[in-house]
């Protein structure tokens, strides 16, 4: 079951925005990838790669394997789920609570990152080991095809004038999806994606990144370069500054996907027109990241400081 139709007022919290946020952390197994992992399974399903008992291998950050590893329980399939470092561990024991497996790459690729890593990790495997199947999160059509007709539908349909819609970009499945849509039913729609600093999908230089979700050290084959009206790269220092800033004055708990999303319109608040109708979608709950994100140990250790407790801003 895929809760698609849940939006959070948040006009007033970014100021001179009028500003709905998509609940996506309210989905079955927490995040919007429930949606990626039920649409990668039925295709694997209706094309005949994947059978009763069936073996499931994917790279995954945290939200993503969560899922997987959800859906596959439902449905009889064993599951891998290969992570990194940076994983929460409170991610990896829900992947294991669900019954699958997680393996840890913990060597760089060249960008700084683990992506490459784990996919190369993922090849090794299928070489050895034909019968598994590797959805291919990064490159399967089936990731951007379940968002167009379920997020970007859910969103034109609650609000049929959306003027700016901001996404965030980790695989893009989301953002493609998105994209697909309203430059067919919405064209006048501004589409606005938000990336980590330090991540290569936009072309930036790569940088270390210590926050799941957003970003890569490769970029996905589903990403089409040129089809967004505007990057906006966000620190991730100030996205844990957002999501301590929305957990303490509207008591609500985000992750790091939502908190950058949330501060990539506050970086742009200056140049959305009065009155304009804004969304943004929040992947994720916040619940997996306590003892990252709003942990004060973890930010101070990682960003060399700890967000004011009232303003939940970097201390001067």
């Amino acid at each position: 079951m895929v809760l698609d139709d849940l939006f959070l007022d948040l006009h007033g919290f970014i100021e001179g925005v009028d500003l709905a946020l998509k609940i996506e952390g309210l989905n079955p197994a927490g995040s919007i990838k429930l949606k990626a992992a039920v649409g990668l399974l039925d295709d694997a399903e209706r094309r005949g790669l994947l059978k009763p008992g069936g073996r499931v291998i994917e790279s995954s950050s945290g939200n993503l394997g969560i899922a997987l590893s959800s859906v596959c329980a439902a449905r009889g399939y064993r599951f891998t789920c290969v992570a990194d470092p940076n994983t929460a561990s409170a991610s990896v024991a829900l992947i294991k609570a669900f019954g699958g497996q997680v393996v840890i790459v913990d060597q760089r690729d060249a960008n700084g990152g683990f992506l490459q890593s784990r996919v190369d990790y993922i090849q090794a495997r299928l070489r050895d080991e034909p019968d598994l199947l590797w959805p291919n999160q990064y490159a399967n059509q089936a990731n951007p095809r379940v968002h167009y007709e379920h997020t970007a539908a859910s969103i034109y349909k609650q609000y049929l004038n959306v003027d700016q819609l901001f996404v965030g970009a980790g695989t893009t499945g989301t953002l493609m999806g998105c994209v697909e849509y309203f430059r067919r039913h919405s064209p006048g729609t501004r589409i606005v994606a938000v990336d980590t600093v330090g991540s290569v999908t936009f072309g930036f230089p790569p940088g270390r990144r210590y926050i799941p979700g957003l970003g890569t050290s490769r970029r996905p084959e589903i990403f089409r370069p040129g089809v967004v009206d505007e990057v906006v790269m966000v620190p991730e220092a100030q996205a844990v500054q957002m999501c301590r800033r929305l957990a303490g004055e509207r008591g609500i708990l985000m992750g790091g996907s939502t908190g950058s999303v949330l501060a990539a319109v506050e970086q742009r608040k200056a140049e959305i027109p009065a009155h304009a109708t804004v969304v943004a979608i929040g992947p994720d709950s916040g619940e997996r990241y306590l003892n990252t994100l709003y942990d004060d140990d973890w930010v101070r250790g990682h960003f060399g400081f700890v967000p004011d407790p009232l303003t939940a801003q970097q201390p001067a």
